[in-house]
């Protein structure tokens, strides 16, 4: 290289090397480290309010989170409530048509029954008259009796009743 076979212009070079340094330096630090320095803040601030607004977002989805959950145990209680609420009605209609319906039996069974007494009652007298009716004729048939006493034979009735 040409530059380095001359000695005698090293200080020139040396020099100018120096002022070309110097300007750099001042270029540099008067302008360019400025707008470095002023970016390198902007996007710090701009980071900063970045997390700030991610831990505002984050506190307002608990208590979003916090709300609803909140929401779904109140929901769950009125459902579990009405659940309660519909089952102990439906009982209580089940124990009342229940009691209606064994009461309405228990009418329609004394009923019957007053009404098979009556119906036996209605027959054992028939039974009686009837039996002593043909005890009658029995004893006319086989004794030859044309007229038979019938106290007698009602009470012999009655005592063959009274036995079975």
């Amino acid at each position: 290289m040409p530059q380095f076979e001359d000695i005698a212009s090293f200080p020139s070079q040396l020099f100018w090397l120096l002022v070309c340094l110097v300007v750099l330096f001042v270029v540099v630090s008067r302008f360019a480290i400025p707008r470095l320095a002023d970016i390198m803040e902007k996007r710090q601030k701009m980071i900063d309010d970045d997390l700030e607004q991610a831990e505002r977002l984050q506190a307002q989805t608990e208590s979003a989170i916090a709300v609803y959950e909140a929401a779904l145990v109140e929901a769950r209680t009125a459902a579990q409530a009405s659940i309660r609420s519909v089952s102990e009605k439906s009982a209580q209609e089940a124990e009342r048509r229940t009691s209606e319906v064994n009461s309405r039996l228990a009418n329609q069974i004394r009923e019957g029954e007053a009404r098979i007494n009556t119906l036996r009652e209605q027959a054992l007298s028939n039974i009686r008259s009837v039996a002593a009716d043909v005890a009658t004729g029995i004893v006319s048939r086989l004794a030859g009796l044309t007229s038979v006493p019938q106290a007698r034979l009602e009470k012999a009735v009655e005592d063959a009743i009274k036995e079975n």
